[in-house]
């Protein structure tokens, strides 16, 4: 089953989107993925909503600054997010936002890897991070698009415990990151000089190009794609405020 109530650390556990228009993301997303919204103040006294599908939590969407870039984070489950924050500067990344509490739910940062590819650390208190993944409009993966692919591994691995594993996929050598022996995520170069140094968000799509013609129909961008992989078809879109984020019919090898 999808449903989760809890993460081993360093696996991926939680996204959520900063945009100066909540509003219009709830509008483009609500729709195209079937989230409803329940909304609540956040840690910095502006709208946190939580997107819940399925009887559960997915992702959240909060509010940002009026100038600044929406974008959706990458969230790592950690035991001690403080402890985990004093390796991201012993090991050569920054912080940006100090750990923080949001009541019962748990402790949070946000820093940047030596790359500066910016994620977040979540420390779980009743807030485990997202409740149901892999379904059809839920979060499915993340994937470090880095430069430094090479000195990315072993900070991630000293801030978060995470390995690495080398699968072929299609005659194609692809970097795994591993957590509690699974395979949660991946680490890539960038397409071409220029592009965005990120964690990309992956959400779990039934049919890749349906979406993608839905969310041009809500004024979101198709960037590129739909293409099929060796690991299923996938696309990547901006919504309608420019945020970037990419869908997936998963189809895994056997075995």
């Amino acid at each position: 089953m999808p449903d989760r109530t809890s993460y081993h650390p360093g696996t991926p556990n939680w996204v959520d989107l900063r945009t100066p228009d909540p509003e219009q993301a709830r509008s483009f997303y609500g729709p195209l993925f079937g989230w409803t919204f329940d909304d609540r103040p956040g840690p910095d006294g502006g709208l946190y909503s939580l997107c819940r599908m399925n009887g559960g939590i997915v992702a959240a969407i909060g509010s940002a600054p009026p100038d600044s870039a929406p974008r959706w984070t990458t969230y790592l489950a950690v035991d001690d997010v403080d402890a985990a924050v004093t390796e991201v500067e012993a090991a050569g990344g920054r912080l940006l936002t100090p750990p923080y509490g949001v009541g019962a739910m748990g402790r949070a940062a946000l820093v940047a890897d030596p790359g500066g590819v910016a994620f977040g650390l979540w420390e779980a208190g009743e807030h485990v991070g997202a409740t149901v993944v892999n379904e059809p409009g839920a979060f499915v993966w993340s994937e470090l698009m880095t430069e430094g692919r090479e000195a990315a591994p072993p900070f991630y691995e000293r801030v978060a415990g995470l390995t690495t594993t080398t699968v072929d996929l299609g005659g194609a050598p692809f970097t795994g990151f591993v957590a509690g022996g699974t395979m949660v995520g991946g680490v890539i170069a960038p397409p071409r000089e220029g592009v965005e140094q990120r964690w990309i968000v992956y959400f779990s799509a039934a049919d890749v190009e349906d979406l993608a013609r839905r969310a041009e129909g809500l004024g979101g961008t198709v960037v590129h794609g739909p293409i099929d992989s060796p690991v299923g078809p996938l696309a990547a879109l901006r919504d309608p405020q420019g945020a970037p984020f990419s869908v997936w019919a998963v189809r895994l090898p056997a075995g």
